[in-house]
């Protein structure tokens, strides 16, 4: 199985900021993701857009492997086809959206876990409550439905038309759920943790 962090969104509801360079940690949240996820023991790819140095900047150093998302303006299903295309076929794919800051090397380890024993389902990640979130692994059967698609909907109709393989794995607090768009949000953010 492979990480695939999806790093190439515009980060637009930050007002000229960018989310995934925001501070976390100590170290810019793209970076600080991508170790969570190396820690695993994982292969991790990134899949970054053309035109933001700064995140790949960011990334030096580790070892992680890029990929450029050409087109990655046209939504989400861009980064993700992307980023398939770079990874060995018959490989499961555990995708990772880059803004979560809450992510952990547990929360990767234990879903990968729940997927060494039920290697043919799709898991995906809650919040304690129920409230399905990120990651999602998808099983090398679903991966032609995956390469299908196209906008920014991310992988809602793979979900969907798949839902019998479909299984929730809940993480702890607000882990898979805490996704961060805006100013406002990181300085609620920040301030509840302090």
């Amino acid at each position: 199985m492979t990480i695939l962090i999806l790093a190439a969104g515009a980060s637009s509801r930050m007002r000229g900021a960018d989310k995934l360079l925001e501070p976390v940690a100590g170290q810019p949240l793209l970076r600080h993701l991508s170790a969570q996820a190396l820690a695993t023991g994982l292969p991790v790819t990134v899949a970054l857009p053309p035109d933001r140095p700064a995140r790949d900047a960011a990334l030096r150093g580790l070892p992680v492997a890029c990929v450029t998302v050409p087109d990655a303006r046209l939504g989400m299903a861009s980064s993700l086809r992307a980023g398939l295309a770079s990874l060995p076929p018959q490989a499961a794919v555990m995708v990772l959206l880059a803004d979560l800051p809450e992510i952990t090397t547990d929360d990767l380890l234990l879903m990968a876990k729940a997927h060494a024993a039920t290697p043919d389902h799709i898991l995906r990640a809650t919040d304690a409550s129920g409230q399905p979130g990120h990651p999602v692994i998808f099983p090398p059967d679903v991966r032609a439905d995956l390469m299908q698609l196209s906008g920014d909907d991310g992988a809602r109709a793979v979900l969907k038309r798949h839902a019998s393989l479909l299984r929730l794995i809940a993480l702890p607090g607000q882990h898979a759920t805490t996704d961060l768009d805006t100013p406002e949000a990181w300085a609620a953010w920040r301030s509840g943790r302090e």
